[in-house]
Parts: structure tokens; sequence; C-alpha cells
């Protein structure tokens, strides 16, 4: 592993794969002066984009003569993909198989038995990832509290093996009922898997989900096992590129939940990296708000794809345990795979700068969720797209600069953007700037209306928070989407088009374990509990050695999903690690209380308390960084490139702006909106009347008159 010597300079390099691009970055330190990189992914082969991140990234700081000769040296590559996402939204995973308990092959066929629209008479179900003709039973069994009903016999086992063998699936799923509390029968399974089929990835619902609901535990190791020959091939090859050039340079990636692991880690359970670069976004959105004193924040991220939000209160996002993937219906809760793994809590509120404008069956404009991609990409990009996107509306308002996407390197062609809103125009008798108006208007009330239920769901006011914008097309939508939900200040970070890397590089080494057994509290078993945690923990330790985080000030926190006995939702409760033995009891029940009353405004009288999962998270600390740039674009005179005509929401009309190069205003300055601030990654758009300011961090603050 390369290591700096003692008093020399390091480096440590974030890259994130996203939908449209692939962003990068570098960060000297001492310092925290970073370089930024960006190109277009490369679906067919993304290691080949996340190479041409990090030559780039070298090159630029080698010409800045900090890389070589006694220079500083790469320690650490960081890395957020979306390539479990788009395995499970694609179906390309692996041929998979599933052993389950006898009597529960249909669970995954079953589901959860409701509809999640009432009123489509062509609903459409996810198909789930492993067919009915690859599952196999096994009469082994134990009941609810881990006694074994029936023994796995040899002759079965034996029987078993035989069968898989003729699945033709090159990687198994195993969940069987009640494994949570009991793991002996899937782990004796998993045993006998390896030694007849060494190749073979194995998935252990114990070892993924290790919580009650059959369905919810299946579906997430299913989806583990779908995944997992992809992945890890993935990252052995990406291992290598990194090696190649970077050699010895350990390769971490970015999980759901906000921290980062091994490579190893994350290639045995590779469903833990589904949201890892939105979960950067949101970091990256937290380090500046630390930075500037700011308590309460909507994290916005809006790339190419998709736009993805995150309420933050007290320096610390919530954490979800339970999610949905490959949704049938993007926007439609109950139409995906249900997930149980802890994650950022995320909301999708809308289409991202490549999604597809189009006129619905009712003859009305419509936006996504279909999306052009790196791959043709919008029409402006020349490159094939001909159908309207966000990014060629975006561009015909005025708000993009043809000249200077990607700082010149890649021009926008305004023609083929209007050509391809004149299409949508002639279908709905308007304009093409009426269109692209129109098209702006949607995506952002869309947002809105989506970041509004979000908030409201966590009992909060959005007029009390600010918006952090990052992402490439987040700082172009911001200001309005903001004005929308009446949050009077919005911060764009620095380098906002790569914000989710920073997130990569400000985030802690994190780990979490789960399991549950359903108890009431007053009965439940403590010297049992603090044994399973300390079986817990040893194994999180284990992990969090393997990412390079042995020994660094890891806090770990005990947290359990608690109701009344009979209830049919929880409540998540969080208490600092302590000596886990009777004493916890009255400091579990308080914080229950407190969170139950919180939530719901009163207790329930003479109602019992019960534990369903009890949790574990060890995490290192949370710093912060103040980044500052590495290269020369940040300057010492503000230089205004031109005035340029764009349309402004409230006057329905174009008119001229100033627009500037954003680095070369020094913190302290302050302007008065409307206008536009340029760098290479991105576009702050400030359509609006108001008071524009650089902070000491190079965040650009922006404090609306109008709301």
């Amino acid at each position: 592993m390369a290591k700096a010597s003692r008093g020399q300079k390091r480096v440590r390099i974030a890259v994130d794969i996203g939908g449209t691009f692939t962003d990068g970055l570098a960060a000297l330190s001492p310092g925290e002066r970073i370089w930024v990189a960006k190109t277009l992914t490369t679906p067919r082969d993304p290691g080949e984009a996340v190479s041409t991140i990090v030559v780039e990234l070298l090159r630029q700081m080698t010409a800045a003569g900090k890389l070589g000769g006694g220079g500083a040296r790469v320690t650490e590559v960081v890395h957020g993909t979306t390539l479990v996402t788009n395995t499970l939204i694609e179906r390309k995973g692996a041929a998979t198989g599933l052993i389950v308990t006898k009597g529960t092959r249909d669970v995954l066929d079953i589901g959860r038995e409701w509809r999640y629209d009432l009123y489509d008479l062509n609903l459409a179900i996810p198909q789930p990832l492993v067919a009915l003709d690859k599952r196999r039973e096994v009469d082994a069994r134990v009941d609810a509290s881990g006694a074994v009903i029936a023994a796995l016999e040899d002759t079965e086992l034996e029987r078993l093996l035989d069968e898989v063998d003729g699945l033709g699936v090159t990687s198994v799923a195993i969940c069987l009922l009640h494994a949570y509390v009991s793991d002996a029968h899937e782990k004796q399974i998993a045993a006998a898997l390896h030694r007849r089929f060494p190749a073979m990835a194995v998935s252990l619902s114990s070892g993924i989900a290790r919580e009650i609901r059959e369905y919810e535990r299946m579906s997430t190791t299913a989806a583990n096992a779908y995944v997992q020959p992809l992945v890890a091939r993935y990252l052995r090859n990406l291992d290598s590129r990194v090696d190649a050039l970077v050699p010895d340079v350990p390769l971490r990636i970015m999980i759901s939940s906000g921290g980062f692991t091994s490579g190893e880690a994350a290639a045995q359970t590779p469903i833990l990296l589904l949201e890892s670069g939105p979960a950067g976004g949101v970091l990256s959105a937290l380090n500046t708000a630390r930075a500037n004193g700011i308590d309460q924040i909507l994290a916005f991220d809006m790339g190419g794809t998709t736009a993805k939000a995150c309420v933050a209160v007290g320096g610390e996002p919530l954490i979800a345990h339970s999610f949905e993937a490959a949704r049938v219906h993007r926007f439609k809760r109950g139409s995906g795979l249900p997930i149980l793994i802890p994650s950022i809590d995320l909301i999708e509120i809308g289409a991202g700068g490549g999604s597809i404008a189009h006129v619905n069956d009712l003859g009305l404009l419509n936006v996504g969720p279909e999306s052009a991609g790196a791959d043709p990409g919008p029409a402006c990009y020349g490159q094939g797209g001909n159908e309207a996107t966000v990014t060629d509306a975006d561009l015909v308002l005025g708000y993009l600069n043809q000249d200077n996407f990607l700082g010149g390197e890649m021009k926008l062609r305004v023609d083929l953007a209007q050509a391809a809103l004149a299409k949508l125009a002639a279908r709905l008798d308007l304009s093409a700037t009426a269109v692209a108006f129109g098209i702006c208007d949607i995506v952002n009330e869309n947002m809105a209306a989506a970041a509004r239920i979000h908030i409201a769901e966590k009992g909060h006011d959005p007029r009390a928070f600010a918006m952090v914008a990052t992402g490439g097309a987040g700082p172009v939508h911001a200001v309005e989407v903001a004005r929308k939900l009446r949050i009077p200040r919005v911060l764009a970070t620095i380098a906002a088009g790569a914000g989710s890397c920073l997130g990569l590089l400000a985030a802690p080494a994190r780990v979490d374990r789960s399991w549950s057994n359903p108890t009431l509290v007053r009965d439940i078993d403590w010297p049992g509990v603090a044994n399973v945690y300390s079986e817990l923990r040893a194994d999180a330790e284990r992990e969090l050695a393997s990412a390079g985080a042995a020994g660094t000030g890891i806090k770990w926190y005990i947290g359990a999903e608690m109701r009344y006995a009979g209830q049919g939702h929880n409540v998540a409760v969080t208490l600092p690690w302590a000596r886990i033995d009777r004493s916890t009891q009255a400091p579990l029940l308080r914080e229950f209380e407190k969170c139950y009353r919180q939530l719901y405004g009163h207790l329930v009288p003479n109602a019992v308390a019960q534990v369903i999962t009890w949790r574990l998270t060890g995490r290192s600390l949370v710093k912060s960084h103040r980044f500052t740039w590495g290269d020369e674009r940040a300057g010492s005179k503000p230089i205004m490139r031109a005035k340029r005509g764009i349309f402004l929401p409230l006057k329905k009309a174009f008119a001229p702006v100033p627009v500037y190069e954003r680095y070369s205003l020094v913190p302290g300055t302050r302007l008065a909106g409307p206008l536009i601030l340029e760098e290479r990654e991105s576009t702050l758009v400030v359509p609006v009347p108001s008071q524009v300011e650089i902070l000491p961090d190079y965040t650009v603050s922006v404090l609306m008159r109008e709301l």
C-alpha cells in the first residue's frame, strides 16, 4: 500500500460514475487543494471513463508540479458507481439460483400481495430476479426462536447440490426461514456449495439482510447474488486499471449509507453500493453546511439522468433501512424491488439534464423518465440524439454557454437543440421558446412538489431550510426549485459539478450490522443480546480494518427498530455505544418514547414496547474539509465575460444579465442577481432578484428577494 512518508504531502482521488458524466477530483493534503476532471460516461465499459479521469487528474497535478520528483504521493482512490443500480434496472446480472425453505418457493412471486396503483387495470409488477425454475427447496427448518424443527440431513444436502449443478447458474442466493435468528443451516449449505463449486458466488441472507420480513429479505439476498459476479469482476478489473496508473494504492468504495469500505467487502455485498453516487452528493452538501454554520439543509443533486434530494438536520442525514430499486414506474412507491440495506434517506425527485421531453397521450408536454444518457446524449451534444431534453431547453433559454461547456472542450449545438424543440412545438402549436420554458418549468415544479412532500414527511417546514446544490445540472435549476419551495437561500458548493466527488473525499469509513429478534422489552435476554453485539462488532472491526480504518477513532452506536406490541410501523432509536446489560433498558425506553412522541404527538397508554430489529453502526470521525483550487482558475479580479440574454421566469421574457467567471470572484464579493456564474463543470443560474455572495470557502450564497 502506498503511504506518504512523514512530512510528505498526499493525494486522494475520488471518481464517481453517473448516468451521463463521470466526475473525478484529486485533493492535495495538507491544504485541501483540488483539481477536477469530467468526461462522458462509457456505458459499455465504465472503467474506461474512470481510467480517463485518473489519467487527466495525474496530468493536471504533474503539470502543476505537485506529483513526481519528490512531490506528493497518491495514497487512496475512492470510487462511487451506478453499476449496481443499472444492472438491476437493465436486468443484465448473472444467472442466479435461489435456495429456500420448503414451502417458501413462491415468496418472490407473491410479494406483499397489494397493488401499488388500485386503478391501473394493466398494472405491471416487477419480475423476480430469479426465475421459478431456478429456485430449490430444502426440508431443514428452524422456528422463530431459532430452535431446530427439522435438521439438515447429509442426503438432503447432496440432493440439493446435484440439483444446483443442473441449474446452469453462476451465483446462488440462500434465504431460509428465520435465518436472522439462527444462520447455522445457511452456513452449512454455503460451505457445501463452496466445496462442490469453488468458483460459484454465494449470498447468505443472514450475512446481507439479517432481518424479519421474508419477501424483503429474500428480494435483497437475490439482488445481491444477481449483481455479485458482475461487480466482483468490475472491481477486480478496476483495481488492475488503477494499479497500472498509481501502483500499490488501495481502492475504497462508497456505500449507500454515506461511508466507504474496502473493494474486497464491496465485492462480497455489492448491494450496499446501490446509492453510492447520490450519497456522495449529500455528504458534499453537509460538508459545505458545516463549514458555513448551517444546521438545516435540503441537499439537491441533479445530474444528467436523475435529480435527488435529502433532508439533513443537525449535520446528519437520515438513514433509511429499506427502499426500492428498479421500479417499473419510476415515481410510484411499491413498483420496485424491496431492498433491506442502510442507505442515506434520499428521494428521487425528478429528471436530469438528459431526460427526454415528449407529448403524452393526452396531448400534454411531459418530461422523462426516459433519458438520452451519455450515448447518444441530448440533441445539442451533436452525437446523434434528436429528441429534446432538459439540457436542450436550458441551452435555448440562454442558461448554458454553447462555447464553454466543459470549459470549451465540448461545443453545444443550439441549432440542433432548436430543431428538436421545434418538433415538439409543432405538435403542441407553441413556439420553441415556449416549449423550452415549459420543459424547465415542469421539471422544476415536479422537483419542488416531490421535495415539499419529502420535507413535510420528516416534520419540517421548507422555509427554515437552505438548499445546497451539487451535480452538473443542480446549480442550473436550484434557484428556481428553491423559489417554488419558498426556501430563501441557495448554496452552490465549490466544484459543484463534481460535488459527489467532494463527498467521497469527505466520507468516513462506515460499517453497519443488524439482526431481528422480535421481543418485548421487558422480556429481553440482555446477556444474549450482548453476546450477539460482541460477535457483530468483531466482524465489523475486521471490515473496517480491510478499509484501512482500524484504530482511527471509530465511534460505535447501538440502534433498535421499536414499536408498541401489535403495531405495524417501527420507530428508529439510536444510543451511543455502552456496556449492554439490563441497565440498557431504561435509556432505550426513554429514547423510544422521546422519538415516538416527536413523531406522533403522544404515547399509547398501557402499551408494551417491543424491539423488532437491533442495529450496530461503526463510523470513523467526520471531519470538516475546506477545499480550495489547486489550478489557476481562482483569481483576484472579477471577470465579467459578457452579458447574455436569458429567459427570466418572473417576467416571462428574455433579458440580458451579466455572466461572470465564477472563480474570478474572491470571497467577500457581493453581486446582485439576476446573473450567471460559469465554471468548467457547471453553471449557476440566478434568474431572480437576489443578493449573491462568495463565502470564504468559495461557496456561492444566493439570498432571494422575491419568493
